[in-house]
C-alpha cells in the first residue's frame, strides 16, 4: 500500500492495546508510527514509571504535552499512539480538536472493558497508575476518562474481545468508508 498523509491518534486507557494497533495500523497503511511514551523515554533517558516516581505526575504529563503536540505538527502521514492520560487534561483535548477541525487529524477511541484490561495490564509493563486495586482504578478511570475519550473522538471501537487483526481491520474499513463514530463492539 502507497503511504498517504492522513495523521490518525489512537487514545485509551492502557492496557486497550494502542502501540501495538498503532505499529500494524501504521505498516498498514504505508505510515510512521509515533508513540508518545515511548518518545518520551528516549528523550528523557528515563521510564514513565521513573518519571511519575522522580518528578511527579505532573511533571509527565507537561512532557505528554509537548511530544503529543510534537507529533501532531509531523508533517506526512503519522499514526500516533496517545499516552493513556493525554485526554486528562484540557491543553491536550484542545490540541487534539484543533487538529481535527483544521487538519483532518481523526482521533480514534480504543475501550475495553475494565475487567478485560486489569488481565490484560497485570502482564509486561509495570504501570505505576497501577500499585494497588488494577481493577478498582481501571474502573474508576474508565469511568473518569470515557467522556474525556468520546469528547475528542471520531471513531470509537470496543476493543475487549478483539484481536489485533481485528480491530485494524474494523479501523481501516471505517477509515477507508469515513464512518464516524463505528463502535465495533459485539453486544
Amino acid at each position: 500500500m502507497t503511504a498517504t498523509s492522513e495523521t490518525i491518534v489512537l487514545v485509551g486507557l492502557m492496557g486497550t492495546g494502542k502501540t501495538t494497533v498503532a505499529k500494524v495500523l501504521a505498516t498498514r497503511r504505508g505510515l510512521e508510527c509515533l508513540d508518545t511514551d515511548r518518545m518520551i523515554e528516549a528523550r528523557e533517558g528515563k521510564s514513565v514509571r521513573d518519571i511519575f516516581s522522580n518528578a511527579g505526575e505532573d511533571s509527565f504529563r507537561n512532557l505528554e504535552t509537548a511530544m503529543l503536540t510534537e507529533c501532531l505538527q509531523r508533517p506526512g502521514g503519522v499514526v500516533i499512539a496517545a499516552a493513556g492520560g493525554a485526554v486528562v487534561r484540557e491543553e491536550n483535548r484542545r490540541v487534539l480538536d484543533d487538529a481535527r477541525q483544521h487538519k483532518g487529524v481523526i482521533v480514534v477511541w480504543l475501550h475495553a472493558r475494565p475487567e478485560v484490561l486489569a488481565q490484560r495490564t497485570a502482564k509486561g509493563v509495570h504501570r505505576p497508575l497501577l500499585d494497588q486495586d488494577r481493577q478498582a482504578t481501571l474502573e474508576k478511570m474508565s469511568e473518569e476518562r470515557g467522556p474525556l475519550y468520546a469528547s475528542v473522538a471520531d471513531i470509537v471501537i470496543d476493543v475487549s474481545d478483539r484481536d489485533v487483526d481485528s480491530i485494524v481491520g474494523l479501523l481501516i474499513e471505517a477509515l477507508d468508508e469515513g464512518q464516524l463514530m463505528l463502535d465495533g463492539s459485539n453486544g
